[in-house]
């Protein structure tokens, strides 16, 4: 194999000229001669070279996923031949968003990390939907209804939501006897999550308004409900335990967000980095019986 390849593949997990450099012991000014090298062997620009930082082109990024597949697969023929069990090794860049991650993921994550230990995992927690390519995402968990035709999706479990508030809120202005009620209340939702879109059998309504609050936090959202603000739709991983304990009260418990909504682990079309099948696996027993699925 063209020596070039893996270190292309280097750079652009490395992130930069210089992080690669230094990681396998060359001069920036060498690494840069190799990748240029390789880009007039292959006749196409791979990178594109900006003052921040250094950007995949199209045929950059496809490349790069190829040539990752090749070396993970390398590296495995190597291990059979050698006869040890080949385990995934190598960076795992991971994305969440951050009341899910900071809740379900984090704190489950260390048998899988015990199991693994050659995987460098990074943890990233956003409510953003960020571009996986452009920010160098291997996986990302996303809760959505819909998910891009560019990104290969599994679904790791249900997302059911419900309706609630706190009960010093519904003292103050009384609970909705019906969904046409909520016209009269203080709705709370971070931007874009108007309307709701919420079910019963044989029925579906949307329930559109202005949140009384505007933030791009879902974990503010979720704050401002328990300290009785007004009704939220929430996910049932994010506010179990205060239905239990008592700090939000269930609302028109006929209706409930819309049943499309899910747990899902996505990532970039082409061969993922590794480690990503064995945490799209461990993810998808950890959360099959979950009790907000």
């Amino acid at each position: 194999m063209d020596p070039d390849i893996p270190l292309f593949v280097e750079v652009l997990r490395a992130g930069s000229l210089s992080a690669a450099a230094r990681h396998v012991g060359l001069s920036p000014a060498m690494v840069s001669k190799r990748i240029a090298r390789l880009e007039a062997r292959l006749g196409t620009r791979l990178i594109t070279r900006t003052t921040r930082r250094l950007e995949p082109t199209a045929a950059g990024e496809q490349f790069h996923r190829d040539a990752a597949a090749i070396l993970e697969a390398l590296a495995a023929a190597e291990a059979r031949v050698a006869g040890r069990q080949a385990s995934p090794a190598g960076p795992l860049r991971v994305s969440a968003p951050t009341s899910f991650g900071r809740m379900h993921l984090a704190p489950r994550l260390k048998p899988f990390l015990d199991a693994h230990p050659g995987i460098a995992l990074e943890l990233n927690l956003s409510d953003a939907f960020t571009d996986l390519v452009a920010e160098r995402i291997d996986l990302a968990i996303r809760i959505t209804a819909a998910v891009p035709p560019s990104l290969v999706a599994h679904r790791l479990a249900s997302s059911r939501r419900i309706l609630c508030a706190a009960p010093a809120y519904l003292e103050a202005v009384g609970a909705p006897a019906e969904l046409a009620d909520l016209k009269r209340h203080r709705l709370l939702a971070a931007t874009g999550q108007l309307p709701w879109r919420l079910t019963r059998p044989g029925a579906t309504r949307l329930v559109d308004g202005r949140s009384h609050v505007v933030t791009n936090s879902s974990e503010v959202v979720r704050e401002l409900t328990l300290a009785g603000v007004g009704v939220a739709l929430r996910s049932l991983w994010d506010v179990a335990d205060a239905l239990g304990d008592g700090r939000l009260v269930r609302l028109l418990p006929d209706w409930q967000g819309s049943a499309d909504v899910g747990v899902y682990a996505v990532h970039p079309r082409g061969a993922p980095v590794p480690g990503v099948a064995a945490l799209v696996d461990y993810l998808r027993d950890l959360w099959a019986t979950s009790h907000w699925a």
